[in-house]
Order: structure tokens, then sequence, then C-alpha cells
């Protein structure tokens, strides 16, 4: 979930409403789980360090993610980004009702908002508005990038697989995210991280559709990840990933989880 495995990332107030909902929820109906990762790049050099945070209560799920540059990474390209979307679950599907991200990109602010009425419309904006903006034909029938990894979590836990493509809008850009399976692999610990266990291996490769323009290439291309059950429940999660992006090969490892009964910190 990455924290959307774009390298960007979903306003304050929408994020004031998104911690009222919870906290209106008594504290043993809010199954939470948060994750830190941190990334780093040629030479174990540190480049990024993420939180991602997943809330379900009943049948609502809300998932935020957060990214920041570290270090050397930033004179390259500085980021800093916040995304959250807000959604339900039906026939164990998650299917979201509001996104909001808003990226600081060097000098570049941008901030998109995609809302999903009952119709079925796909309702997206961005400011500034995209170079070249996707059609309302070309929105419909997508989801948002947060989801879209959401999805990928629960069919793992419940299939064992991940091949599907995914058709996804953030608010500025449309594409596909194609997911397909690479086996299984054990792990040991690496890179400063202590795992080692079985993990189920995907494959993630990102087709740019519409909205690109000159933003072509921007964030991340393709992605091995690397997927364990550290957790309970419906959900398998991300223990490592490398990614390829803008700023080249990024190693991306989970460092810090917690929730339902777990807290483990896997490196510093």
């Amino acid at each position: 979930m990455l924290f959307a495995v774009r390298l960007t990332l979903p306003p304050i107030g929408a994020l004031l409403m998104l911690a009222c909902s919870v906290l209106a929820q008594p504290a043993s109906q809010t199954d939470r789980i948060q994750m830190r990762f941190e990334g780093f790049g040629p030479a174990g050099i540190h480049v990024l360090t993420s939180h991602t945070k997943i809330d379900q209560t009943g049948n609502r799920y809300a998932i935020t993610s957060d990214l920041t540059t570290r270090g050397l990474a930033s004179i390259v390209v500085s980021l800093n980004g916040h995304a959250e979307v807000r959604g339900r679950l039906t026939g164990g599907a998650p299917y979201p009702e509001t996104y909001r991200e808003e990226r600081a990109r060097n000098d570049d602010v941008r901030r998109s908002r995609v809302d999903y009425p009952p119709d079925g419309a796909v309702i997206g904006t961005s400011t500034p508005p995209p170079p070249d903006p996707v059609t309302a034909a070309a929105m419909r029938g997508t989801i948002d990038n947060l989801t879209a990894y959401f999805l990928v979590e629960r069919q793992l836990a419940r299939l064992g697989h991940c091949a599907r493509t995914i058709p996804v809008f953030d608010g500025r850009h449309r594409f596909d995210l194609y997911f397909a399976n690479l086996g299984h692999k054990v792990l040991s610990p690496e890179g400063g991280q202590q795992f080692s266990g079985a993990t189920t291996v995907c494959r993630m490769t990102r087709v740019e559709i519409a909205g690109f323009g000159s933003e072509t290439g921007e964030g991340v291309q393709s992605a091995t990840i690397w997927y364990a059950r550290l957790l309970q429940g419906d959900l398998l999660l991300p223990v490592r990933m490398q990614l390829v992006s803008e700023m080249g090969e990024i190693a991306v490892y989970l460092a810090e989880l917690h929730g339902r009964g777990v807290d483990r910190k896997l490196m510093e």
C-alpha cells in the first residue's frame, strides 16, 4: 500500500473528518494496523520513509499513507506526500468512496480529489490541472491506488495469489497496475531488517494510460513485492519491496508493525 506505489501520496479538512469518524467509534470496534517502511538506494543510502495506517470498522475501511524523501535523495527529487481513502467492504471486496492526495514535489504542489457516487461514476479533479486531462469515460470503472494494493493484500490472504489487472485513477493520472505471481520464497535477514520467513512474491507493472503528459515516468514504474502473513486475519502485508522508479532502484523494508496484538520492530 504501499505508499500508493507512485512515490506519491493522498487535505487537512478531510484528515480531520477521518479522525473524527474514527474517534466516534468505540475503540474495541476499530481494527487498526500501522506500518513504517524505510527505503534505500545504491550503496545503502537512506532515501525515503513511509507510514501507512489501515483502519477497519465493521464494513468500513480507511487507509492513510505518508511519504517523505531523505538525505541525498531530496537533492534529486524532494517529495512529501499524504494520501487517504475511505470506503466500504461489500462481499469482502473494498470499494472506495472518497480519495484525497496532496503532494509536494520539489517546488510543485499538487492536490487531487476523487469521489465515487452511488451511480458508478468517478469524479476527479486536480490542482493545478494535469497536462493531459483524463476523460470521464476513462475514469469509469477505476479505483484509487491505495485501494488497489488493499485489494491485492486481501486477495492474497483469501486465494493465495496476486494475479490481476487493476484500473487506477488518482485524480490526475490514469494507469493500469498489472500484478503477476512469482512464486514463493523464504527470506533471511537483509539490509538491517531482522525478518525471516515464508513469503509470496508478486511482480507489479504500471502501464500509463492518460493524464501524464510531461509527467510520464514519474513515480514507481514496476516493483517486486514480497508479501508475508504477519498478522491473523484477512491481509497479507508487504515485508520487502524492490522498486524501479525515477530515482533508480530502491530497496524498501518493513521496519515497524503494530496491530491485531502484534508489535514488531524489524529495523531501526
